[in-house]
């Protein structure tokens, strides 16, 4: 007898009406009938492992998927996932999960079909007695089509839990990630700033017109985060919400970091020297470190066979979509006035790695869309340190993104943008869009040669979108070194910045792609789904090499 049946089946350890009743358990997601209970003790007794965080599916490449699932406790995670039209199933023996991993599991699907819902069920099973085993916890995700015809919907958002608005269950929780859900998508793009490790949360803020709004305290947002389990809550705290947790149990994520998944706006080798509130640790690299440790355990991702944790990934999502996701944070180089004008290592912002491996798949890739999701924007001013409050160069604006607020020809970290764009002209790469979130507001930016300092290059499409549940700001200055132009955004209005969810200000993009013609539907909607700016774009049929 295998183990698997042992665990499943138990046909040697348990009646045959038993056997029933583990049947019924796993289809009826856990809830056992009182005859079941009757029949099934060993199942029900206190003492059996629990799922503490639901279940979470993510980088659903080709007929492939992850799926994510914690315990409380040391146990070994079992999968069970349809594998055919005619319902036949498959077990799948998962890994043992520990403290060592936060008793946080993950297992690999493949051989699933294409374009269809997959549904799973994971449990947990005593080390020591397998018979002790918990509840099911149930999910579904859509594989991406084998061919065209089929229209794919992808949903994008970004910063989460960020200055001091965290989960408030009077208000209905995180409701923006209910209306992401409402519309179905078959991906979820989860652009950056997933969390804030470094933004505390207060059980209760006073608002202007004298509410209040009641956050959700948990382990991991009552001080900024430095060590690993701290990571750690900061990560799982999003599971607590009931609308995240619908959200990533039905669509498949595909999620990437940014600043605040460490600490705002820092690059390798930075020492937190003028931040006391980092006691315990203030190296960057350290901290940067465990909070990669803490995205792998508690986010949905593969492992990179390359490179362990690798965050820069393509996820092919059928004939029309390849999603290229980019890390604009591991390999930067230093915050800087972003001025050089010859492209070396003080202008890394993805590095000379990423962006071979950028060029190499976007050459190769044959899919009609290539969306780029980039975790900051190109043209839109962010900013560093201040000139008044710059501690390493008084008097000098240091810059966090891209822009430099030069409209003139590239200079810094454009340059590397520059390269990337030579490129896709000279490749004669068309269909290629940008994604992102980043500043807190929604917006539609246009790149138009005709208008740029440097104009050697396709003009392309940016989209903002976030944030999700955090606070709302802008609208930031635009840098026109590559002729960008404001389509549409909308920001909250002048000289109010930081509002909480509860004013409305928070948005997600949608993304739909029609399987036959090709042709691409861009939305940017709000948290109660008031669809604010739509945008048609026709592929190009065009496609050559040098």
């Amino acid at each position: 007898m295998s183990s698997l049946d042992h665990v499943f089946n138990r046909r040697q350890l348990l009646a045959g009406g038993s056997v029933a009743a583990v049947g019924a358990l796993l289809a009826g997601g856990g809830r056992a009938s009182a005859a079941v209970s009757r029949t099934a003790p060993a199942l029900l007794r206190a003492g059996r492992p629990q799922v503490t965080h639901g279940v979470q599916s993510g980088d659903v490449v080709g007929e492939r998927a992850i799926v994510w699932a914690r315990a409380d406790r040391a146990s070994r995670m079992w999968v069970e996932v349809a594998t055919s039209e005619r319902g036949e199933r498959r077990m799948i023996k998962g890994p043992v999960v520990d403290a060592s991993s936060a008793f946080t599991g993950k297992v690999d699907l493949d051989d699933l079909r294409s374009g269809q819902r997959t549904v799973y069920r994971v449990r947990f099973a005593d080390l020591d007695d397998p018979t002790l085993l918990s509840e099911v916890a149930e999910g579904s995700f859509v594989t991406a089509p084998r061919s065209r015809g089929r229209d794919v919907r992808i949903a994008w958002t970004g910063d989460c839990v960020g200055q001091g608005w965290g989960i408030n269950p009077e208000w209905g929780g995180m409701r923006c990630f209910e209306t992401i859900r409402s519309v179905e998508p078959d991906l979820f793009l989860f652009d950056g700033d997933t969390i804030y490790a470094d933004g505390p949360l207060k059980p209760a803020v006073t608002l202007p017109d004298g509410t209040v709004w009641k956050n959700l305290v948990a382990p991991g947002k009552e001080k900024v985060c430095e060590t690993l389990d701290e990571y750690r809550g900061a990560f799982l705290y999003n599971l607590l919400d009931d609308n995240y947790r619908r959200l990533v149990s039905s669509t498949a994520m595909v999620s990437q970091w940014d600043d605040h998944e460490v600490v705002n706006n820092w690059y390798p080798g930075e020492v937190l020297e003028y931040r006391p509130e980092y006691a315990i640790e203030n190296r960057v690299d350290v901290l940067a470190a465990r909070s990669k440790q803490a995205f792998h355990e508690i986010m949905p991702t593969r492992p990179n066979r390359d490179e362990a944790g690798r965050m820069y990934r393509k996820i092919p999502y059928g004939p029309n979509v390849d999603v290229f996701v980019l890390d604009m944070r591991t390999y930067r180089s230093a915050n800087s006035a972003n001025l050089q004008t010859e492209q070396n290592a003080a202008t890394a912002f993805l590095g000379e790695a990423q962006i071979a491996w950028l060029k190499r798949e976007l050459k190769r890739s044959e899919a009609t869309w290539k969306i780029i999701s980039a975790d900051m924007p190109i043209g839109l001013w962010v900013t560093d340190y201040s000139p008044a409050n710059n501690p390493h160069q008084p008097g000098v604006q240091w810059w966090e993104a891209i822009a430099n607020g030069d409209d003139g020809v590239p200079k810094g970290r454009e340059l590397e943008i520059k390269d990337i764009l030579t490129f896709l002209k000279r490749s004669h790469i068309e269909n290629v869009v940008w994604l992102t979130a980043d500043v807190h507001y929604c917006a539609a930016h246009y790149y138009d040669p005709a208008k740029a300092a440097w104009g050697e290059f396709d003009g392309f499409w940016e989209f903002v979108a976030g944030p999700v549940n955090a606070g709302t700001f802008g609208p930031n200055k635009m840098d026109t070194t590559f002729g960008a132009q404001v389509v549409f955004q909308k920001a909250p209005p002048a000289g109010q910045a930081n509002l909480p969810p509860s004013a409305g200000y928070q948005f997600f993009g949608q993304i739909d792609v029609d399987g036959t013609t090709g042709a691409m539907t861009v939305k940017l909607v709000d948290v109660y789904g008031t669809v604010l700016f739509t945008q048609e774009l026709a592929p190009s049929r065009r496609r050559g090499d040098d």
